[in-house]
């Protein structure tokens, strides 16, 4: 029997949400209410992208080696472990060390899963189910930043409560495998069988996996423009590459310490729920802002989204707020970013039209993956050295950055505009 798409298409995202989320916020939480300075934390944690960073590199042998369907399993079996690992190493003495390997692991299995994942997409439904189901996706990728950005954080400092620290994110991470584990089970059986078909005709007419990384690779540095091209990919996002690394321990360190002294609890309502929401809507309105009057009229708006509500980190590392004002401020920042973010991926796939276009834009998220660690890795030290407000000033003052390398990148003006048919 044909499997049908709404049997798998909304946990499958959800699946490939949930480790990314864990890997890069959760972990960054987890660790701060752990000990760790923000130095470390933010070193540490940054490196995680790597293999978000270097998955062009292995991406053409997956469909080589076996089917999506079964990379897709294999990886979710092995993130469960993962999460699991991660719980059983928490109370223990090489607690830093384990868990940094296990979520090691994770990194690989979600970036590897994620390729698989889309693989399988675009195999298992016919283009117009493709089209169909792309805003279920994106809604059940959401649903899984809010339970593990959200309802995970609050869990654990529900936990923190009755436990201790290491013993609630354990038992935190513990029904994070757990779920993940369901899913597997649940996968095995929901998704298409028939994409193996598809699969297998595709391995026969296709190039070797090498020789389709190599083309690709050249196509990219090859095109019109790839200088201010590269820059705006590595930098754009130079000013969130480090707030984000950030702001969590800054919403959790003490007063005395500079920050906000917010429970673990309140954290994850503040960024798993508020944060969302605004992260959303900000999304929602710069695509129906785009599809009116394409990309380059709404450029230097979107840059300025982007940039300019990073301020409100200024005023609450300058003022005593409560938390509605926190909750408030969150918002404005994380619409902001979602507004403003849309110009970045949509350039990303503009950039990308043309020969080898799939390949094309798997090296572009790689270089936004490499734009966001690198400057994710030094952020902690920065915040330690200059303080939470020195840092926040800091980072808007990087915002410079975000506006000069978008004056010299090339968009045709109708990019993006809804053409009178689509209308």
């Amino acid at each position: 029997m044909k499997s049908k798409a709404y049997h798998w298409v909304p946990s499958l995202y959800l699946a490939e949400a949930l480790p990314y989320v864990a890997v890069m916020v959760i972990a960054t939480t987890m660790y701060k209410r752990l000990g760790l300075s923000n130095t470390e934390l933010a070193l540490y944690t940054s490196w995680l992208y790597l293999p978000w960073v270097i998955k062009p590199l292995w991406s053409p042998f997956i469909a080589a080696v076996k089917t999506e369907r079964w990379w897709v399993l294999l990886m979710q079996l092995l993130i469960g472990a993962g999460f699991a690992g991660i719980a059983f190493t928490l109370p223990t003495s090489f607690w830093l060390q384990g868990s940094l390997a296990f979520f090691w692991i994770l990194a690989f299995a979600s970036s590897t899963h994620d390729i698989a994942a889309d693989g399988l997409y675009i195999l298992g439904l016919s283009t117009h189910d493709q089209s169909l189901y792309v805003g279920i996706r994106s809604t059940f990728y959401r649903i899984g930043n809010i339970l593990g950005q959200g309802l995970l954080v609050m869990l654990a400092g529900w936990l923190e409560r009755s436990q201790t620290v290491p013993m609630a994110w354990s038992i935190t991470f513990l029904v994070l495998a757990g779920a993940f584990l369901a899913l597997w089970a649940w996968h095995t059986v929901a998704l298409p069988k028939e994409a193996v078909a598809a699969h297998t005709q595709q391995k026969k007419t296709g190039e070797s996996a090498l020789s389709a990384f190599w083309l690709a690779l050249r196509t990219f540095f090859t095109k019109p423009h790839i200088v201010p091209a590269l820059l705006f990919m590595l930098l754009f996002r130079f000013p969130e590459g480090q707030l984000v690394k950030i702001a969590n321990p800054f919403l959790l360190d003490s007063v005395e310490a500079g920050g906000l002294g917010l429970s673990t609890e309140a954290v994850g309502f503040v960024y798993g729920t508020v944060g969302i929401i605004g992260l959303t809507a900000g999304g929602l309105l710069g695509g129906w802002c785009v599809s009116l009057h394409g990309l380059k009229r709404w450029l230097w708006p979107m840059v300025a989204a982007i940039s300019l509500p990073d301020l409100v980190y200024v005023y609450l590392a300058s003022t005593s707020a409560s938390f509605l004002t926190v909750n408030t401020c969150v918002f404005i920042e994380q619409f902001g970013y979602g507004f403003g973010f849309t110009a970045y991926m949509l350039y990303l796939v503009y950039f990308s039209q043309g020969e080898r276009s799939t390949a094309v834009f798997s090296i572009c998220t790689a270089m936004q993956a490499l734009g966001m660690m690198l400057p994710g890795m030094m952020a902690g030290w920065m915040a330690d050295h200059l303080g939470y407000l020195r840092f926040f000033w800091w980072v808007v003052a990087c915002c410079l950055v975000t506006f000069a390398v978008s004056a010299f990148i090339k968009i045709d003006a109708a990019y993006g505009k809804k053409t009178p048919s689509e209308a």
